[in-house]
């Protein structure tokens, strides 16, 4: 009966909203140490190579599609290929954060449990990136795949990776991209009423297929982010709306509750007249 969500048409609850500043420095703080912590594991290149070819090989053993199959599709047109670059370079931070501001403005109790969602799974994504270095299958030449950003741009790598300071290419595993984009989903389709609701994962899907076909992420990278995001709902409930208590009757000058009043039953109905044939003298 209580779905834990809240009707479109309702008005959102101010009280369940957090301080705004306090949000913002928060999630400011916690995309800084995500940064500062993928830097952080830089300069491990030889076991990413390394860990990328077990990648690669388990891939086949388990008979995943090739990551090829799929950005063959984008390479047979130039301007698909360069919306795909685009859409990876750019949708990825706006789309989440907008995610966010709309959910705190509109659902501040779903805001709250979407953003923990998100910073449990950035932190177990940081933790496997220490423990895991990956290089992504554009970098592996096993792969014999295209490294569409630096091809067809736009990109936003550097073109050496090993000593590129903006950003750890060293870390596909798991993929934040596919992970933060099923978030976005999951919470507007959770937060909403609308029929349409269901069309928010087209998201995480064309962020798959973008992912892959742009040769950023393996197919092992979104599932192991799936799993961790399963995980996290899982340990993180959005919580249930209380239902709402029937009005107590008000007590009476002993301390007891007033006797409901009764109501009066409706008079029964006069008794119909005889009909002029039952009068008691025989007509002639």
């Amino acid at each position: 009966m209580y779905a834990g969500t809240e009707p479109s048409d309702r008005a959102p609850d101010g009280s369940a909203r957090p301080p705004l500043v306090r949000e913002l420095l928060l999630v400011v703080g916690l995309f800084v140490i995500y940064k500062l912590g993928r830097q952080a594991a830089n300069g491990h290149v030889d076991e990413a190579y390394r860990n990328a070819g077990r990648v690669w090989d388990f891939e086949r053993s388990a008979h995943l599609p090739g990551e090829g199959a799929v950005q063959s599709l984008l390479l047979h047109d130039e301007t698909l290929i360069h919306l795909a670059n685009t859409y990876y370079a750019t949708v990825h931070f706006p789309a989440t954060l907008l995610f966010l501001g709309w959910l705190y403005w509109r659902r501040p109790r779903h805001y709250v449990w979407s953003r923990r969602v998100l910073a449990a799974l950035t932190g177990a994504a940081l933790a496997l990136h220490l423990l895991f270095p990956l290089a992504p299958p554009r970098l592996l030449s096993a792969a014999g795949l295209v490294d569409t950003g630096q091809v067809y741009g736009p990109t936003v790598y550097g073109a050496t990776p090993s000593t590129d300071s903006m950003a750890n290419q060293f870390a596909a595993m798991p993929s934040l991209h596919f992970g933060w984009s099923v978030m976005v989903a999951v919470g507007l389709i959770v937060a909403t009423r609308t029929r349409l609701r269901w069309l928010w994962l087209l998201h995480p899907l064309i962020t798959l297929l973008v992912i892959v076909g742009t040769a950023n992420h393996y197919w092992l990278d979104s599932i192991v982010v799936s799993a961790l995001l399963a995980v996290a709902f899982a340990a993180l409930r959005l919580p249930r709306t209380e239902p709402v208590s029937p009005p107590l009757p008000w007590p009476s000058a002993s301390g007891g509750p007033l006797p409901t009043p009764s109501v009066p039953e409706p008079a029964v109905a006069a008794a119909c007249p005889a009909p002029p044939y039952a009068s008691t003298g025989a007509r002639r």
